[in-house]
This record gives structure tokens, sequence and C-alpha cells, in this order.
């Protein structure tokens, strides 16, 4: 009896710690030719593939590459993301019942011939035509609807995922919290210098919402802990001589600007001579940082723009496995 107690105890240890698993998911876009590997992350979501022009189907950006990708993948789980800023049609396709339908069955088609793991929804934003594409007020409601069909059509054993805004605004996700597997919070992007882009805490140099902020609003708005993965931006934005978008690999090559730290945020920034906060960026230190409150909140784990964006050394990547998948 001692012993069947025991080895019943040792599996359900054994159960706990694979659902404990944390994931890293980066994103790739179809323009690098770098083949990732299962050394730094677990998950590709590749980006990215499109609501095609009759509003019914997907067209995937370089094929080939994704077929390549998913050929050497191993144990790494390789996603299709489908859409992007500025990316559009998924008003027109979900206003309809049978453009959804055809679209979800188009999801299992790509799901089938490029022998992908998944599908990860990246509609920025259903209600919204912030990014210049349609919307609808209907989109929340049939974005719900959207999700259960393409569930349905790729079946149980498949991963659907999605990519949200940091307010947690436009998605209902009480609705499809049953349906879905993780949620990949983009908390970046959220101000230009002289704020921080992606700041973990609310400081004097945030003005809008913080990583601990959005992580509180998804879980209001309905999602669990042990659904939600948290967005970290391998680039930066700058002002004055810096562009507005620059890669991490660029910013350490910057001269003529200090590197500066905010103790409250948990972020660098660089400042000019003058003092002003010209550059907000991530580095190692607040990727460690992150990865801790993930640890802490008991969150699924870390996502980040983009694979091939880091430095020749592959500082950044390194972090974020490190502190996420203890590599």
């Amino acid at each position: 009896m001692k012993n069947r107690i025991i080895s019943f105890l040792l599996m359900l240890l054994s159960i706990l710690s694979v659902q404990a698993e944390k994931i890293v998911v980066a994103y790739l876009t179809s323009g690098s030719n770098e083949m990732p590997t299962e050394e730094y992350v677990t998950h590709i979501n590749y980006a990215f593939g499109q609501v095609n022009a009759t509003f019914d189907g997907i067209t995937v950006d370089r094929p080939e590459n994704l077929k390549k990708i998913t050929s050497q993948k191993g144990e790494l789980k390789v996603l299709l993301s489908i859409g992007g800023w500025t990316s559009g049609g998924f008003s027109e396709m979900a206003s309809s019942a049978d453009r959804r339908l055809s679209f979800a069955n188009d999801c299992k088609r790509v799901v089938d011939e490029f022998n992908l793991d998944g599908i990860d929804i990246d509609w920025e934003y259903p209600t919204s035509s912030e990014a210049g594409i349609s919307s609808s007020p209907d989109d929340t409601i049939n974005y719900t609807l959207l999700m259960n069909d393409i569930r349905n059509a790729i079946g149980e054993d498949k991963l659907l995922t999605l990519a949200s805004i940091a307010s947690a605004k436009y998605i209902d996700f009480k609705a499809i919290e049953p349906i879905i597997d993780f949620v990949n919070l983009m908390v970046y992007d959220v101000a230009r210098p002289p704020y921080h882009h992606a700041p973990l805490y609310k400081s004097d140099m945030t003005n809008s919402v913080t990583c601990q902020e959005s992580v509180a609003l998804h879980m209001e708005a309905g999602l669990p802990a042990d659904k939600i993965v948290l967005g970290m931006p391998f680039y930066g934005h700058g002002i004055g001589n810096i562009t507005d978008f620059i890669d991490y690999k660029d910013i350490i090559n910057l001269t003529g600007y200090t590197q500066m730290r905010d103790d409250v945020a948990k972020v660098p920034y660089l400042i000019d001579t003058e003092g002003k906060l010209v550059c907000t960026y991530e580095d190692a230190e607040s990727i460690a940082e992150k990865c801790r409150f993930i640890h802490k909140n008991g969150l699924k784990g870390a996502m980040y723009w983009d694979y091939c964006i880091d430095d020749a050394k592959y500082t950044l990547r390194k972090a974020v496995a490190k502190g996420i998948l203890n590599k």
C-alpha cells in the first residue's frame, strides 16, 4: 500500500512538473534566412500569413522558407502567425459565417501542408482601424466566433494562440479562454522617448501601460496567469539622430551617448550630452528582471520580437533562455 501511495505521489509530481514547464516564444520573420534551434526557444511564430484577397483563406509569406524551417524543427514547436500591424481583411472575413468557416478550414490545410504545431492569430485589432485596416463594432464578437471555428478545424492537439495589445482591449478573453492555449502580450511600443517603451514597473519615466499592469489587466479580463506569455522587444525606439525603430545589435554600437538605468521601471536607456533620454530599449539585465517577474507571478513564459535582431553574441536570446529555461 505504501509503495502504491509513493508511486501515485511521484506520478502527481511528474504531472505538476510538466504543467509548470515554461516556454519561450520567438517571432521569426519570413525575410530571415536564419534557422531557429531548440537551444534558445521552445516555440517559433513564423511571421506572417495574411487573410487572402477574397477573405476566405490564407496566403503565406515565403512559403518555401516556412517549409524549410518545419523540415528541420526537431522538438521545436512552429506556428504560423497570421496578421501583424497593418495586415487587414480580418473584419471582412470574420463578419461572415461562411468566410469564417472557409478561413478556419484553410488554417487546417496550412497546418497539415507545412507540418505546423498550430496557429497564432495577430489581428491588430478587432474594432480598431488604428493600423489602417477595416474594422466593425461587431469585430470582438466575430473574433470569438472565429477562434471557435479555428479550434474546431485544427483540433485539440494543435496550438491556438494569439497576440494581445498591452491594454487587454478589443478581445473577449473570458469567452475564448477555454479554447486557446496561451496569449502573447505585446508589452512594447507603449511609448516613445522621453518615456520607456517596455517598462516592467511604473516610474517617473513611464506614461503608459507597464508589464506589471498589462498582466493585471489581462487577468482581470479573464486570463489565468498560466496562459499569459510576456512579450519583450529586441529593439528600441530613438529620437534625434537615433532612428525610431533600432535593433539591439545596432544600439550597442551607438557612440556619443551614456547608458543609464531606471531602477524603478527596471529598464535601461540612453541619454545624450544634455542628459536627455534619446533611446529606450531592452538589455540582458532588464530581461533577467522580467524573467524573474514571470516566475514570481506564475506566468506561462516569455515571448520576443524578433529572433534575428539580437547581436552576434546572442546576448538577448541567451538572457531569455537562461531566465526562463535555465539554459
